[in-house]
């Protein structure tokens, strides 16, 4: 008999497994918004994966460029293993641009109700392009990189998101703040150690 997640989530951790998709223009503030994420609820005791949209590129997904089809290629790839982590009992945090809707919402249908949060990582295009710390930017508009979402190829913001980080305007602390307590539902004890303290 295969073992649930939420048999998983009582039996060692201190939450219910979820999916957080963190979607915006390059440069928005996505890995920084999850890393920090990651760490306030691994040091709350919280079984965490994290899925890096550079980290995938340079070994899942490194055989993929960066066409319409390849980009969907990848974030089906990285889906799956988000859904295989959820199965796992984890909080899975997802960074990646996901350009298109169709991707996100192909992501979403994996998880159950309740238990995917996609986050809009809010910043203008502009920003980001000036910010540009790796200079993609700059070799996307000197025609190095085909296709790149926000110069050659579109972004399709959430019209729905769980949550919208904008990090033009808001601090990581108070963005990462908010999550938690948008997760609060889900940051419960196991029954196990809430009837161990009963006893």
């Amino acid at each position: 008999m295969s073992i649930s997640p939420e048999e998983r989530a009582e039996a060692r951790n201190a939450h219910k497994a979820c999916v957080l998709w963190f979607t915006g223009y390059s440069a928005a503030g996505k890995s920084t918004l999850a890393m920090a994420l990651q760490r306030r609820l691994f040091d709350g005791g919280a079984q965490t994966a994290l899925l890096d949209g550079d980290e995938v590129r340079r070994g899942l997904c490194r055989d993929l460029g960066f066409s319409a089809d390849d980009r969907t290629e990848n974030i089906r790839r990285v889906a799956e293993v988000a859904s295989l982590f959820f199965q796992a009992g984890h909080i899975v945090l997802c960074a990646f641009i996901s350009p298109f809707a169709r991707d996100r919402a192909f992501a979403r249908s994996l998880i159950p109700e309740g238990r995917f949060l996609e986050v809009y990582v809010r910043r203008p295009l502009a920003v980001c392009k000036e910010r540009d710390p790796h200079g993609l930017y700059e070799k996307a508009l000197r025609g190095e990189i085909p296709q790149f979402t926000g110069v050659s190829s579109p972004y399709e913001p959430p019209q729905h998101p769980e949550l919208v980080a904008d990090t033009e305007l808001e601090t990581v602390e108070t963005i990462v703040a908010a999550i938690l307590e948008r997760l609060a539902g889900l940051l419960q004890p196991p029954a196990a150690d809430a009837r161990r303290s009963r006893g």
